[in-house]
């Protein structure tokens, strides 16, 4: 899947949040007012190895606010989620999802329940939890030059501006001897947002370097607690209009006035607030009373939190279970196997019982 790598200010209006619907900005995009002592734009591989990501799999939220379009799929196929293409061929897919419903079958009576489910979903989560520990393996050698096991602030600020496209030794030099960095305004934004997030990442007792492990938080905060609770206050930040650091229905589903243009942009604001609105009701405010606090959002962005996985098993089944025995048969998965995969099989149910 692609990966959307725009680094926050930190200081996101509730407006700018719902344009992202619109336009989504890219880290990678070179602004118009860049130093003359860059050299050329880098390529996305580069930025995102040392760039937070503002997708995380397995996550049920972005960062900036969005819901996690592709959860379902990512907690349903782990690291097999890239082997279901829309153009795939469906016969080969159709004989991968029957792979995988045997997996998740462990009693093996042809018939998945919310418990089965909910251990596959951990599986599948910490498949995304080591994918992310080998990532930050390469990240970190990318921006620990010295190799000494340990990355400052600064070694990070080189690294980061060489991918942006300035010149990594003129850069190093002027950091070295506290000169100006002549940087455009949203780039100098970017570099304050991260160093606020570099240094909630840094573990007591602070030092100001990060280790591996701390480099590990400051990239994948789902991975530490502490950067957990972080992030969830970012979003709160960026979506409590009133100050009370709680959100409210209206404050998580709002758009602005003026934002809707056109027909296609009204549709879009109107998903935006159906899927918004259930999400809210049905699943982050866990005691229904209208009011979604940071400790509720905290345990909804949770990736590894038990109960949420249960939860979601039983949503996940809800979907498809259309015999209503509160369980999935294979028939119901391949059915509905664009909800689970992303890829619609045709004639899904065609040797079914041969193939099994």
């Amino acid at each position: 899947m692609s990966t959307r790598s725009r680094a926050r200010s930190g200081h996101l209006t509730v407006a700018s949040v719902a344009l992202l619907i619109f336009l989504l900005v890219d880290v990678n995009a070179r602004p118009a007012n860049f130093s003359v002592h860059k050299d050329k734009t880098p390529d996305s591989k580069e930025t995102n190895e040392i760039l937070p990501p503002d997708h995380l799999n397995g996550v049920k939220m972005e960062m900036d606010g969005h819901l996690n379009k592709d959860f379902h799929q990512e907690v349903f196929l782990g690291k097999e989620m890239e082997e279901f293409e829309e153009d795939s061929e469906p016969r080969r897919n159709r004989k991968k999802l029957i792979e995988i419903f045997t997996k998740v079958d462990i009693n093996k009576d042809r018939s998945v329940s919310a418990k089965e489910m909910q251990r596959w979903i951990m599986e599948k989560t910490e498949e995304h939890f080591q994918e992310a520990v080998r990532e930050n393996k390469l990240s970190f050698r990318a921006v620990d030059p010295d190799g000494d096991g340990y990355v400052t602030w600064d070694e990070y600020r080189v690294k980061f501006l060489a991918s942006k496209g300035f010149n990594e030794m003129e850069v190093a030099v002027k950091i070295k001897n506290n000169d100006e960095l002549k940087v455009d305004e949203e780039t100098q934004e970017v570099l304050e947002s991260l160093k606020d997030r570099w240094f909630q990442a840094d573990n007591p007792p602070a030092d100001q370097l990060l280790n591996e492990e701390e480099f590990l938080s400051f990239l994948h905060p789902e991975h530490s607690r502490g950067m957990l609770k972080y992030m969830v206050k970012e979003i709160i930040r960026d979506l409590d209009q009133d100050g009370d650091k709680e959100l409210t229905l209206s404050e998580f589903i709002s758009l602005p006035k003026g934002t809707v243009e056109n027909q296609q942009a009204q549709d879009i604001d109107d998903d935006w607030v159906r899927e918004r609105k259930k999400e809210f009701e049905e699943v982050i405010d866990a005691n229904h009373n209208g009011i979604v606090t940071m400790e509720e959002l905290e345990e909804y962005m949770d990736p590894m939190n038990e109960y949420n996985a249960l939860n979601e098993a039983k949503q996940m089944i809800a979907v498809a279970d259309e015999n209503q025995n509160h369980s999935l048969e294979l028939e119901e998965i391949l059915k509905y196997s664009e909800y689970f995969t992303g890829s619609k099989l045709m004639d899904y149910a065609r040797n079914v019982h041969e193939e099994f």
